[in-house]
């Protein structure tokens, strides 16, 4: 059984190509480790039984020589993607035991080209968070842990379940979104690989959304070229959602491996924090000169609005949630909490159904889109925001191939250690992340060395738009040069 489930999708997809196992012995093994792995709280609903029909249907297509790009394969799904007549949630209570009557389009892709659905997976309730705790089905544990602790630590967040599933072989990969660092941090917290396309390369369409203009849905996997291999499959253009970029989808894939030499990749200054981590320093340092060794060529950069792209996400975001949530009212679908008027029933059906978090950034969206204040802070803020994205497109308008950042300012911290008391704690772990959404550009972390304890750190490459090619090929080699790591069993 550990034999199948340590396998990487690449190795599993020859595997079942060359007959050795079947996607139901593959399927049922992962379906077993699920099992024994509850303690992780990874998954919030599991589908044992249409994961064994959809792998005996794979199996029979597979016999006939007629198995897509992902045939067999299982994998889990984060609970923001709308599943055909299973439930989802977004992990919150207002949705309650909500049942889509359709598919989103990323997992309707990922069925058409053979995956195997093994259940819906934890994250931060609507997304809206950096550590998988405010869940309503409570908080995922990271299956790493201190050298010599007993102590659970967060895996990450928002998509904290789709990382800690990843990392602790109960799935071969999983979806995820990222709206300001929600693929990336987790998978820098859980030594798994996370890419967050560029905004528009994967349909947003049957995902929850938390805000629309940030929002991007892309693959958690245990190495770059799995990564590669389920973007391909998500990626495309959808008619369904506007902001969908309707240009061809490359093979992923064949980046791998692909020469990296002579490649312009920016060191930008800014990201230089006060006291940061001298490993994450240091591991950042390593990074350059692995990338370096291998052909590429480094060059200092500025991008001097970096220092209010946390401030002005913070206001983008949360208004645009304010108004995406305002559809939750008990109306139509999800909880409902009687009051005496239909106001009152709005009111406690809302105040019920959304958790601490989302009530704060709801709050705050409302505030900073009221009238008087608009101009001030939300229009202000996306004035910002564009002066974020000519930072840099005047980098990569100087023949800048791609930009080396830490992916997140520490290690993975412990379950209840950040922003009981104060929220603006927990919101600074988005601090190398939230300038790409505010970009629309893609990014890629990538589990590249160990700190103290022995938790995994993570490097970011952040890349011009609709070239996650170069992503891969650069995150290949800083995956060889790092070498792969896995959590020791404890669960």
């Amino acid at each position: 059984m550990t034999d199948l489930i340590s396998m990487t999708i690449a190795e599993a997809r020859n595997g079942l190509a060359n007959k050795s196992f079947t996607s139901l012995e593959l399927t049922d093994a992962h379906l077993a480790a699920i099992e024994a792995a509850r303690a992780l709280n990874a998954f919030v609903l599991e589908t044992p039984d249409k994961a064994r029909a959809m792998a005996r249907a794979i199996d029979a297509k597979i016999a006939k020589g007629e198995g897509g790009p992902l045939a067999g394969i299982p994998l889990g799904i984060k609970d923001l993607f709308a599943t055909k007549d299973v439930r989802t949630t977004a992990c919150s209570k207002i949705l309650g035991n909500f049942v889509p009557p359709y598919e989103s389009t990323v997992t309707s892709q990922l069925w058409r080209d053979g995956a195997v659905m093994l259940g819906k997976l934890n994250n931060d309730e609507f997304a809206m968070g950096s550590s998988n705790e405010t869940s309503c089905f409570g908080p995922v544990v990271n299956p790493w842990r201190r050298e010599g602790s007993n102590t659970s630590l967060v895996p990450g967040g928002s998509s904290g379940g789709s990382a800690s599933a990843v990392a602790a072989l109960l799935c071969m990969g999983a979806t995820a979104t990222d709206t300001g660092g929600s693929i990336r941090q987790p998978a820098a917290f859980t030594a798994t690989v996370g890419v967050k396309p560029t905004y528009g390369r994967c349909s947003r369409w049957g995902i929850v959304a938390f805000a629309s203009s940030l929002d991007q849905a892309g693959p958690i996997a245990r190495t770059v070229r799995d990564a590669a291999i389920l973007m391909r499959s998500m990626a495309g253009h959808d008619p369904k959602d506007t902001t969908s970029v309707d240009r061809a989808v490359p093979d992923y894939e064949a980046a791998i491996g692909k020469s990296v030499k002579g490649m312009k990749i920016g060191i930008p200054k800014e990201y230089r924090l006060d006291g940061m981590p001298a490993e994450v320093e240091k591991l950042w340092t390593e990074g350059a000169a692995w990338l370096k060794a291998a052909g590429a060529e480094l060059v200092d950069i500025s991008l001097p609005h970096t220092k209010y792209a946390l401030p002005a996400y913070y206001i983008v975001a949360p208004a645009e949630a304010s108004s995406n949530l305002a559809r939750y009212d008990g109306v139509r679908y999800g909880l409902r909490v009687p009051g005496r008027s239909i106001g009152e029933m709005y009111e406690n059906t809302r105040a019920e159904g959304f958790g601490d978090e989302v009530r704060r950034r709801v709050m705050i969206g409302t505030y900073v889109l009221s009238a008087g204040y608009y101009d001030a802070y939300y229009l202000r803020a996306q004035k910002v925001r564009t002066l974020i994205k000519k930072d840099f497109e005047d980098c990569f308008a100087k023949g800048v191939n791609a930009i080396l950042t830490p992916a997140t300012p520490s290690a993975a911290f412990g379950v209840g250690e950040k922003g009981g008391a104060d929220p603006v704690e927990m919101y600074l772990n988005d601090i190398f992340t939230v300038t790409v959404n505010m970009a629309g550009l893609p990014g890629i972390a990538v589990p590249a060395g160990k700190d103290a304890q022995g938790l995994p750190l993570g490097l970011q490459l952040i890349g011009r738009p609709f070239d996650e090619e170069t992503l891969f090929s650069l995150g290949e080699v800083v995956e060889q040069a790092a070498g792969r790591f896995t959590p020791e069993r404890w669960w």
